[in-house]
């Protein structure tokens, strides 16, 4: 062996830490085999990418000269890199090279180590062959071109030098500094996270023990008032001596729970909303089981926004509300406010939609899920059930930002060995709920495959036909730059269907954080006006640009909507009785 490597070696604390090292990888390898023992073969293929890129590989042979092409670049590029790095090692190198824009790359040895600057090089060179490769097949339709894009991104992020311990300088470092015990203390964290039944690994992002609902995340105080088969419904406690006259009704996604708003008093949308002299109700959907199955999505619309007008009466006296919904909770307000439109039924004064959707036609990245074969599997899998596991859901969204949502936490966890720190967000993101069989299927195919959601009478609700476009009421639309999940031009495009008068704000940043985004953080910026133009970038292009939070310009808006202020009201002052404390316990199921 080379001197020089020997004493690197000894550096390290690998030579003389080699007993340690050996009694860990026993530890592992230990480990591995009792879990052998039970994993057993799962199916390793759920998305039925194989039948697609078995599509791709046709094209592909179809028009050799392409490959051969992308081929020819890619080692040329090599062969250049090569001898750049052969050039770099001899003469030491620039050793001050600027941070990479990737996170992935932001450990200092990444640019100032030759070896581990190639290894990213090589990543990066390999990774745009692959783009090269895939790209601009003209006998492949659009879905199946953008299933492939999407899977092959995921993949090249799966591939990450930064993913594997022995090609990642942190995981090295802190193997060295431990000898050994973080690789053990990961493999340990990896076989608590795999379940063995369905073979999935779910990574725990936050240390979930950090948190009680109630007592330090989602403590706005506030009462239980109503509750049936669907939702819990909780009246908020004043904070000012005076009160709009007009309740607000917030109605949130049923697929996730409402405490996005309501995480810790610095960022709660809903202590805020309180703060500006708000009444402010909110509903708290049921997690459902398997005694949901037949559950549709009418039952949503009569068991939640339609019976919450009514409670909101009896608690309150008031017949007339504004309302809020949230990401699919929007689409739900919207859904029940055509359905009133026909039973002109107008309690619903003025209407707010936080990165929602109302046409599918363009849903992002969201659509690559949405196929026959994986609707039918979908759908078998539901059948079992009952209702989709929150998990898979919630798998999906994670796997749309692999990098921030996965990968990160598998090197935290499993590579570096760390336990995982509280993060309000990450634990409310971990808390996730089950859909029933029959709304879920309903909704994905009135939404998702037949975008029929938003045509003139194409879906009935409660047993009368819909349309979106005779909808008058004022509606304000909020979606932000960043949104993976609704497109901020996807719901530019439906905030154009309705007749009334519409507001349309873009925020900074993404479906979460850009809507949970306090004042006080002074964070991101937003683009506002009343007048939509038909193209979202000729929007875009005029629309003025405001400094931080959207929060108070949603505020001037509803202003004029709210009504004389009236007493404050206190929840079971009213006709309803308080039923128990916020957050309520259907929140906790």
């Amino acid at each position: 062996m080379n001197k020089n490597v020997e004493t690197n070696n000894d550096t390290l604390g690998f030579a003389s830490s080699s007993e340690a090292f050996a009694e860990s990888f026993k530890q592992c390898e230990e480990l591995m085999r009792d879990f052998s023992e039970q994993f057993k073969t799962k199916d390793m293929d759920p998305l039925n990418l194989g039948e697609i890129y078995g599509d791709l590989f046709k094209e592909i042979a179809k028009d050799p000269q392409k490959l051969i092409d992308a081929n020819m670049e890619y080692w040329q590029s090599a062969t250049e890199m090569f001898q750049a790095a052969v050039k770099t090692s001899t003469e030491d190198g620039d050793k001050t090279a600027p941070v990479e824009t990737d996170k992935r790359f932001r450990h200092e040895s990444w640019q100032q180590e030759p070896i581990f600057d190639y290894i990213k090089k090589s990543y990066l060179l390999g990774s745009k062959w692959t783009r090269d490769v895939i790209s601009d097949h003209d006998g492949l339709d659009e879905q199946t071109s953008s299933r492939i894009e999407f899977f092959t991104e995921r993949f090249l992020d799966a591939l990450s030098p930064t993913n594997f311990a022995m090609t990642n300088p942190a995981v090295l470092e802190k193997a060295a500094e431990t000898n050994g015990q973080s690789l053990v203390d990961g493999m340990k964290n990896m076989l608590e996270d795999l379940d063995v039944n369905s073979g999935q690994l779910n990574t725990k992002m936050t240390d979930t023990s950090a948190f009680t609902l109630g007592e330090n995340i989602a403590t706005s105080p506030g009462k239980v008032v109503f509750q049936n088969k669907m939702m819990q419904l909780i009246q908020y406690a004043p904070s000012t001596e005076k009160v709009s006259k007009r309740p607000l009704l917030v109605v949130p996604p049923w697929i996730n729970k409402f405490y996005i708003m309501d995480l810790q008093p610095k960022n709660s949308l809903i202590k805020w909303l309180v703060d500006q002299g708000h009444t402010v109700f909110v509903i708290s959907w049921v997690n459902p089981d398997e005694s949901y199955r037949e559950t549709s999505f009418d039952d949503y619309v009569s068991g939640g926004p339609l019976a919450a007008l009514d409670a909101i009466e009896k608690a309150t006296g008031q017949k007339e509300v504004n309302a809020i919904g949230y990401c699919i909770g929007g689409t739900l307000l919207s859904s029940t406010l055509a359905y009133m439109k026909v039973k002109d039924d107008d309690r619903i004064k003025s209407a707010t939609f936080l990165t929602t959707m109302l046409d599918f036609s363009e849903p992002g990245d969201l659509g690559v899920f949405i196929n026959e074969s994986q609707l039918d599997s979908l759908n078998n899998k539901m059948s079992e059930t009952g209702f989709l596991d929150g998990k898979e859901m919630a798998g999906t969204f994670n796997l749309m930002r692999a990098n921030d949502l996965i990968w990160s936490f598998y090197i935290n966890s499993y590579l570096l060995g760390n336990d995982p720190r509280p993060f309000d967000l990450l634990y409310w993101n971990s808390d996730s709920t089950c859909m029933p069989a029959s709304m879920h299927s309903w909704y994905i195919k009135n939404c998702y495959a037949d975008n029929s959601l938003c045509k003139p009478d194409a879906v009935s609700i409660l047993g009368e036909k819909i349309d979106f476009s005779k909808i008058d009421t004022p509606a304000c639309f909020v979606s932000t730059v960043e949104d993976h999940i609704a497109p901020w031009k996807s719901t530019y495009q439906g905030a154009q269907i309705f007749s009334g008068p519409v507001q349309f704000i873009l925020g900074g940043s993404g479906h979460i954080a850009g809507i949970i985004n306090p004042p006080e953080a002074n964070k991101y910026g937003y683009q506002v006006t009343k007048k939509l133009a038909k193209d979202p970038e000729a929007w875009a292009e005029k629309a003025k640009v405001s400094e931080g939070s959207w929060w108070p310009e949603w505020q001037k808006w509803i202003n004029p909507k709210e009504g004389a202020l009236v007493k404050a009201r206190e929840p079971g002052a009213g006709k309803l009785d308080v039923l128990e404390e916020a957050p309520g316990s259907y929140v906790k199921s």
